[in-house]
């Protein structure tokens, strides 16, 4: 009788999978890549791995004047295009020491609000999906059409409004606009519990959600993360609040900062959509000032060739997603010297080098999703 050792090879032993989520993934909501090491069917260490979409704006910014670099500052995230504008006229406007006519401030953070539902319907909408719900997504748009429709009609774009100009904004609001306007919010608000319903009633939804990906405030901190991913974690910060900018020092009254406690992937959901509903009050309080001021200017006249004295500014809004800056540095020139771009979703994706390892591969799409980001605000 002979006896026959069959040798066993490595895979018997216990040995870490490496596995690449993208660059091109249906969770990554473009071109983004996770580099994960697996032990098992459990995440050792997540890399986000970024720069597949990048456009270079930061340097693009500095060949364009200042009329021009508005187009570039609006693209980077493209769904809150009229925020991202918003925070490039407002540095210039600072650097300028120029005072913007009531009736652009009060009609900015209208559009601002409504730029920002906009923004909210879409991840209320896919989030579901990705967890497998389909439903949710078609009222989503359906609501976005609503507001679309209006956005479209006062500047012009779909997407990219291009309505922001140094000074105020691009022309009045067409005849009758603000009753469409009224109507539009109106119906929105009246279909958003589809989503208390529909999605937070889901007890496959609240399954797949709830305790899963906790990202604890010492991490938002350290990595900088802003909006409602860092409120749902219980950080109290809101820089329409907290640093009033165009007419929000108003309207404080109606502005409630949603936060949440648990920093997991429900609240972090919960927060996006109850801030939905305080973003649609806020746009009926706008709606209504508006309704009362009188006819006058929406915008200043400026020189046929606009230059930035010498000095630097930094000017933040509260996007969308989080914190949005620009520094702004002149030489005096019509084009800036520098213009350094702080982007929310950059900061937020880094957080996941922190969330993802100890959770399962199956929870890693949640989580992902969870963290609402656009992939060219990532790459900028």
């Amino acid at each position: 009788m002979t006896e026959t050792t069959v040798g066993i090879g490595g895979a018997a032993e216990s040995t870490d999978m490496v596995l690449n989520i993208g660059p091109q993934h249906p969770s990554t909501h473009g071109v983004l890549r996770l580099r994960l090491v697996l032990d098992g069917e459990r995440v050792r260490e997540a890399e986000p791995i970024v720069g597949y979409m990048h456009r270079g704006a930061e340097k693009l910014f500095e060949a364009r004047d200042y009329r021009q670099i508005i187009v570039l500052a609006n693209r980077h995230d493209w769904l809150s295009a009229f925020s991202n504008e918003l925070g490039v006229v407002l540095a210039v406007e600072r650097m300028l020491g120029m005072e913007v006519p009531e009736r652009a401030v009060w009609t900015r953070t209208l559009l601002a609000e409504l730029n920002r539902v906009l923004n909210h319907l879409m991840f209320l909408g896919s989030y579901p999906l990705e967890l497998g719900g389909i439903t949710p997504v078609f009222h989503a748009f359906h609501e976005r059409e609503e507001l679309q429709t209006v956005m479209e009609e006062v500047s012009g774009g779909r997407m990219h409004y291009m309505f922001n100009r140094v000074g105020g904004l691009k022309e009045d609001l067409p005849a009758g606009w603000l009753g469409r306007a009224r109507h539009a919010v109106a119906q929105v608000r009246s279909r958003m519990d589809v989503y208390d319903r529909l999605v937070l009633g889901n007890e496959i939804f609240r399954g797949r959600t709830r305790g899963v990906g906790v990202l604890a405030p010492e991490t938002v901190h350290a990595y900088g993360v802003s909006g409602p991913i860092a409120r749902a974690s219980g950080v109290d910060f809101d820089l329409r609040r907290d640093e009033p900018y165009l007419a929000y020092g108003e309207l404080q009254d109606v502005l409630k900062v949603v936060t949440r406690q648990d920093g997991d992937c429900l609240a972090r959901f919960e927060c996006l959509l109850e801030q939905t509903h305080n973003a649609l009050e806020l746009a009926e309080a706008c709606l209504d000032r508006i309704a009362e001021l009188p006819p006058g200017p929406i915008n200043q006249r400026l020189p046929k060739v606009l230059k930035a004295p010498e000095g630097a500014t930094y000017a933040w809004t509260e996007n969308p997603l989080g914190l949005n800056g620009y520094y702004l540095v002149s030489k005096g020139e019509k084009t800036p010297y520098r213009l350094k771009l702080r982007s929310a979703s950059f900061n937020n994706i880094q957080a996941l080098t922190e969330l993802l390892p100890g959770t399962l591969v199956a929870d890693m799409v949640a989580i992902l999703g969870s963290l609402f980001f656009v992939v060219g605000d990532i790459d900028k």
